[in-house]
């Protein structure tokens, strides 16, 4: 979802869906544009409020690739404030979007279509373009000449159009509307060349193939020509495709060497997560990878990565080992193969050699969260929930922004009879997903459970203001 399609969106999210939605009073900006700080905090109460109600993927291993590839992007685009999250929604549809203050979604759905990485960087470099060229305070001027506005009805209509789909507020449009449509779409079009040119200068900047970019758009206009109704692909409602943008990316990539790059590896290993993760069962996804390496898979290696994937989710542990060992003796150092093994103990019930293995490689890379992350769940179930209280802590100081992390914490305290750190944990977990009230509850017992430690108690006073503050923005 972008804002090229704001005024649509505002003259057809029912009222009700606005009133359903708590939504920040932020207060006026300081221009008649969005300042960037505005738009900051603007994005974060969106994310609180998109993560409470849309099912996101919790594989550090896929957020940490992920994130990676949109910072590389940043970097190299021409976003001021680089302050950037990234969300992951658990949908099978063709589907990012770009929200105001720096907020990248992706459907875990888009790696299906995106054949390479460098084809879905040229999703998220459009995205990132939208961000960088201020897309939604430009278009909120051009909306304000249209219509009245309010923050409450521009926040509704980008949880509704990200979450619930392009056609969530778009089915209460009449034919008197159609003058403002029009004037509304032809916006949208200019915003959409800018972002298609100001993000394929990003991908060049970033190494990576502009010829990327049409064969993406190609793909994805293939992929509605087979589509009707309610199954158009979500990015293309609001990111409308036809042959001549199509024709003007190509006719840009010409105008830069065409690069040849190989295979790679770790982005199908991450689409062959990503397939797993949308499988119905496991013997389903077993029968896609199978399917797969009876043929002619772009990566033979990806294929069978998956497909131990596939088997340690089915408890079939002995086969998986065996795939395993075809993949891992060609690259011993792979960080995707040693998780991979470290699961596989896992589904043995084997823990104690998966704490051993995972904490000799963190040795070597300290910090590296999906590894951190498997540690720690290794250490859970292996009965040493005082070591995982640690070593999540600790990565709580680098990570303070993800859901999970905290969500684990919060087990292992339990476990670890940290009482009043498992409170403070799952207000953390609630206040990241928007669940506001939950989240005060979960301070007032923790402070409750505090017996006579000053400092303690004044950190979670000062957490406990943060929330009231939060809950008055959003006017509960």
């Amino acid at each position: 979802m972008t804002a090229a399609l704001l005024a649509l969106v505002l003259a057809a999210v029912p009222a009700a869906a606005v009133e359903d939605l708590k939504l920040p009073n932020l207060g006026e900006s300081s221009t008649s544009l969005f300042s960037a700080e505005y738009e900051y905090q603007l994005g974060r109460a969106w994310l609180r409020i998109f993560r409470g109600q849309v099912p996101t993927v919790n594989d550090p291993l896929l957020f940490d690739y992920l994130e990676g590839l949109v910072f590389r992007l940043v970097n190299h685009s021409q976003l001021k404030d680089r302050r950037v999250d990234l969300v992951i929604v658990d949908n099978p549809t063709i589907n990012a979007f770009a929200v105001p203050g720096g907020v990248i979604g992706v459907h875990n759905g888009l790696l299906l279509y995106a054949q390479s990485e460098d084809e879905l960087a040229t999703v998220l470099a459009h995205e990132i373009a939208h961000l960088s060229q201020r897309h939604f305070s430009r278009r909120v001027e051009f909306a304000k000449k249209q219509q009245p506005l309010t923050l409450a009805t521009m926040l509704a209509s980008f949880v509704l159009m990200a979450a619930a789909g392009g056609d969530a507020g778009l089915a209460a449009l009449s034919a008197a509307q159609a003058a403002a449509q029009d004037s509304a779409l032809r916006y949208s079009r200019g915003n959409e060349a800018e972002a298609d040119r100001v993000g394929m200068q990003t991908l060049v900047a970033a190494g990576m193939d502009p010829h990327a970019a049409p064969a993406m758009f190609e793909r994805m206009l293939q992929a509605s020509r087979y589509a009707t109704g309610n199954r158009i692909p979500e990015f293309l409602r609001t990111h409308p495709l036809s042959e001549s943008r199509i024709a003007d990316t190509r006719n840009r990539a010409r105008q830069y060497p065409k690069q040849i790059r190989t295979t790679d590896l770790t982005y199908q290993l991450m689409r062959a997560r990503v397939i797993n993760q949308l499988a119905e069962t496991p013997e389903e996804a077993i029968r896609k990878f199978r399917g797969e390496l009876d043929g002619s898979p772009r990566s033979q290696t990806a294929a069978r990565y998956g497909l131990v994937l596939a088997l340690t989710e089915a408890g079939r542990t002995d086969e998986a080992a065996l795939e395993l060992d075809t993949i891992w003796a060609a690259d011993r150092e792979r960080l995707e193969y040693l998780l991979a093994d470290a699961e596989i103990d896992l589904a043995r019930n084997q823990p104690e050699k998966a704490v051993k293995k995972l904490s000799e490689r963190l040795l070597l890379s300290p910090g590296n969260h999906p590894l951190v992350m498997t540690y720690a769940r290794a250490l859970l179930k292996n009965e040493q929930p005082h070591i995982a209280e640690q070593v999540l802590a600790e990565q709580s100081k680098q990570r303070p922004d993800d859901p999970y992390l905290w969500y684990l914490l919060a087990e292992v305290q339990g476990l670890a009879g940290n009482i009043v750190g498992l409170h403070q944990s799952r207000a953390e977990y609630f206040i990241l997903n928007g669940v506001l009230d939950e989240a005060e509850k979960q301070l007032r017992y923790a402070l409750r459970s505090v017996k006579s430690d000053y400092t303690t108690s004044a950190r979670i006073n000062e957490r406990l203001k943060d929330v009231v503050e939060m809950k008055e923005q959003l006017g509960s």
